[in-house]
């Protein structure tokens, strides 16, 4: 019978295993602090149960880690990990800076959305993945006490696998978990209404909109969701809530040649944030193979960020990284493994 997974149990959910189990209630803060504090592998690491209570638990249940079986490092320092979860792989991408060191996370193997510049949607669907999954991507590396900012920009739509998302952002801000600040994390999407009012009511941490076109007709040519969720209708949702203070949100703007990064976009952007206290991040696109769109020469970005920037909207060009291991934006997915099992 296979053994029910400790990681990604929430206190509430360890408490219920306790009692369960019949194991003294107090059990269930002390597996919480042994799994998110302490970070253990194994039931036997959980000193502080006694011997009878450990071999209960381990005769039941698992911690449940689960090693990358492969890292790729760039040039520039950034490290991918590829995981085994199910019968499929995630990809995961560690970015080390001077002054912080980024996670980023997969939240489903594969995609559904089908945005035609990203190799993950290419790849298709194939699940999604647990709060396990997601936290494991985390414990499971050996930069895991160098982390200062986690982002769930990896495969996957973040608000299509919500329930796993909420469940693994409450372990890793709750006094129990991980006690990460909401501000250290950042969580995107290309705009599925449902999981995004869930994510905005439910959480305090950081949101990023997959925005690249303002122009609606133009936005469905590139992600279908436009056609299910309109962009503006995805905004309204978001100007509902107050980003004026700790909370940010942003948008993610990849710049194609000739596509979305003419004076026409740059109007049509400021139209469509007004009144939204907000950052807007401009990133080169990678080539995908057999996808007919070209990445804006640095110039053009340059020009459309500072025209952005004249109309009070704060605008960064996001540096690339990774991108000689297929690591940067756009460019992770995990159907080479898959094939090459």
């Amino acid at each position: 019978m296979e053994k029910v997974k400790l990681l990604g149990m929430t206190l509430t959910e360890l408490k219920t295993l306790t009692k369960e189990m019949g194991l003294p209630s107090f059990t269930a803060k002390q597996m919480a602090d042994w799994l998110y504090k302490k970070r253990v592998t194994t039931i036997e690491d959980m000193t502080n149960l006694s011997m009878a209570n450990r071999s209960k638990l381990e005769s039941a249940c698992e911690v449940g880690i689960v090693s990358p079986e492969r890292v790729q490092e760039s040039e520039d320092g950034t490290k991918k990990y590829l995981f085994k979860t199910n019968d499929s792989y995630i990809e995961t991408v560690f970015i080390p800076e001077a002054d912080r060191a980024t996670l980023c996370v997969s939240t489903q193997i594969g995609c559904k959305m089908n945005c035609l510049f990203c190799m993950t949607g290419k790849q298709g669907f194939s699940g999604d993945l647990t709060a396990a999954d997601i936290l494991n991507q985390m414990q499971a590396i050996p930069e895991y006490d160098r982390l200062t900012n986690v982002v769930f920009m990896g495969m996957g739509e973040p608000m299509d696998n919500v329930d796993a998302v909420l469940k693994s952002l409450e372990i890793m801000t709750s006094d129990y978990g991980y006690a990460w600040s909401p501000k250290r994390v950042t969580v995107s999407t290309v705009g599925l209404i449902p999981g995004l009012r869930r994510f905005l009511a439910e959480s305090g941490c950081h949101l990023a909109v997959s925005l690249h076109n303002p122009i609606a007709e133009e936005r469905r040519s590139i992600m279908p969701v436009q056609k299910a969720y309109p962009i503006e209708s995805v905004l309204e949702e978001i100007k509902k809530y107050d980003f004026t203070h700790q909370r940010r949100v942003s948008f993610e703007y990849t710049m194609f040649k000739g596509v979305n990064d003419r004076p026409v976009h740059v109007k049509a952007l400021v139209k469509l944030l007004a009144g939204l206290e907000c950052r807007v991040n401009l990133i080169r696109f990678h080539a995908v193979p057999e996808v007919p769109l070209e990445g804006s020469p640095m110039e053009d970005m340059e020009r459309f960020r500072d025209d952005l920037l004249r109309h009070g909207i704060v605008t960064t060009i996001r540096k690339s990284r990774g991108e000689d291991i297929f690591a940067a934006c756009g460019l992770l997915s995990s159907k080479h493994a898959d094939e090459n099992r």
